[in-house]
C-alpha cells in the first residue's frame, strides 16, 4: 500500500511540474509568470510579515523556555 501511495504522489508531482513548465503559444510558461511576479508578491507580503514577527518571536521564546526547563 505504501508503494502505491508513493507512486501516486510521484506521478502527481511529475504532472504538476510538467503543467507548470509547459510553454504556451506565446512562448512563456506559468512558471515564467510566477518568477516575474514573485518580487511584487514579496513587497505585498512585507507588512504582514512585520505584523507577525513579534508574535513569532514570542512563541519562539516560550518554546525555548519550555525546552530548557524540560517541559517538552
Amino acid at each position: 500500500m505504501g508503494l502505491i501511495k508513493i507512486l501516486a504522489v510521484g506521478a502527481a508531482v511529475a504532472y504538476g511540474i510538467n503543467y507548470l513548465t509547459k510553454k504556451r503559444p506565446d512562448g512563456r510558461s506559468m512558471m515564467d509568470d510566477i518568477k516575474d511576479k514573485a518580487p511584487e508578491w514579496m513587497e505585498k507580503a512585507k507588512p504582514y510579515m512585520e505584523k507577525a514577527q513579534p508574535y513569532a518571536d514570542r512563541l519562539k521564546d516560550q518554546f525555548n523556555k519550555a525546552t530548557q526547563s524540560g517541559g517538552l
